[in-house]
């Protein structure tokens, strides 16, 4: 377990002593989400990074020593973490960059990268004996703390979802198959988000909620812990993944942070952050100099539903990450997200939903912008699986050849595709 030595809040950098502070600075709100830092040259004496090589834990749990969970306290049983690192030549010669690699976290148990998140509350849920566990999601971060929680069985867990009503509808089967209690918020995301906190503050609730909840990170991180090692510690030159809240980009930035200053990698990657472009606050905010706490809330309207966010709550964290790397924001269209979900698919082997393909859309505008050269090597977060959004899959695609049962209708259709 690693100690925590301070909660800092983003805005102001006040430090907190841990249990004393929950979610983020109440004097300045919920803007000011927190850092949870560690001692890390007390950790860079004692911790052994080649002893990982002989680890046959095969979670995210092979990194608790950086984790702050203590080493008896018991975990959610589910499998998450350690997905696989694939190699993609085809995808590096399509792009016309040198070297080209793909996360694939929707591998995890309920198909997304934010299992890392809802495994790491959950363990901490059951380490402060809390009973009722809510989130508000889009789909796949409530689908990760339904799973989890439904995974529990050495106590009871109960979790409350807030979802919009217009969330797809295979994402919302998913929550109810667990037994969550779901609760369909007939607005936004924005709307649920809000609702889904006032609720937890009045019945006495632990928030899960993106960026509010501090150790959302900590679970987010690990997808850098595990490309690093992956990689035999030489981090690549840039990581590319889509941003929606923007915890998912400051968990990866926080996490390659870490391992840079415990000497286990020699540079930080570029981060550079996909939008869509109906959802792209963080972009304009970039792409102007603006300070997060000046960011206002705005319509949104994307296909790419995971990364549909009016005011990103991780805001603060998602700028930090892309500005101290020097990476950068892009923004790409629903059309060219659509076109990207066969194209990423048929180059790497991985099905992806709308919010994970637009990596390959915003890639190609990345080196456009010149944001991305073409001596790099680059990994590619995919952060969740296509059959979360069938029928945006099904648009992306036309149909089969119909045949009538006879080997001669089927030479004909071959022959005239």
């Amino acid at each position: 377990m690693a100690d925590i030595i301070a909660l800092k809040d983003t805005v102001t950098g006040t430090s907190f002593q841990p249990g004393t502070i929950e979610y983020f600075n109440p004097d300045v709100g919920q803007v000011a989400t927190l850092d949870i830092l560690y001692d890390y040259d007390s950790l860079r004496q004692t911790l052994d990074r080649d002893a990982l090589s002989s680890n046959r834990e095969t979670t995210l749990w092979r990194y608790r020593d950086l984790l702050p969970i203590a080493p008896d306290s018991p975990v959610p049983p589910l499998a998450v973490g350690w997905t696989a690192l694939y190699q993609t030549p085809r995808l590096a010669q399509d792009l016309g960059i040198q070297q080209a690699w793909v996360k694939d976290d929707g591998a995890n148990p309920t198909g997304s990268l934010k299992d890392r998140a809802s495994t790491m509350v959950v363990a901490h849920a059951l380490e402060k004996g809390v009973k009722v566990v809510s989130t508000a999601s889009t789909g796949n971060a409530a689908a990760a703390l339904a799973g989890v929680g439904a995974s529990v069985n050495h106590t009871t867990i109960e979790t409350i979802i807030f979802v919009p009503a217009a969330a797809p509808e295979a994402k919302i089967a998913q929550l109810l198959v667990y037994g969550a209690t779901v609760i369909l918020v007939e607005d936004s995301y924005d709307t649920a988000f809000d609702l889904c906190y006032e609720m937890c503050i009045s019945e006495n609730w632990y928030c899960r909620n993106t960026g509010i909840n501090p150790y959302t990170s900590e679970g987010k991180k690990t997808v850098a812990y595990e490309i690093a090692e992956q990689l035999n510690w030489q981090a690549p030159d840039v990581v590319i993944v889509s941003v929606g809240d923007g915890s998912i980009i400051s968990g990866v930035h926080k996490g390659f942070v870490e391992l840079h200053k415990l000497g286990w990698i020699e540079h930080v990657p570029r981060l550079i952050g996909v939008q869509a472009a109906g959802s792209s606050p963080l972009v304009k905010a970039w792409q102007n100099n603006m300070a997060a706490v000046d960011m206002q809330a705005e319509e949104v309207h994307t296909i790419a539903d995971s990364i549909s966010a009016g005011l990103p709550r991780d805001r603060v964290k998602a700028l930090r990450a892309v500005r101290e790397t020097k990476g950068a924001f892009v923004a790409v269209s629903d059309e060219a997200i659509i076109q990207a979900i066969p194209t990423f698919a048929r180059l790497t082997g991985v099905f992806a939903e709308p919010s994970t393909a637009a990596i390959y859309a915003g890639a190609k505008e990345a080196l456009k912008q010149g944001y991305l050269q073409a001596d790099e090597r680059v990994i590619f977060i995919s952060t969740g699986n296509g059959l979360k959004d069938v029928r945006r899959a099904q648009e992306s695609v036309s149909g089969g050849l119909r045949v009538q049962p006879t080997l001669g209708a089927v030479r004909t259709a071959l022959k005239n595709r």
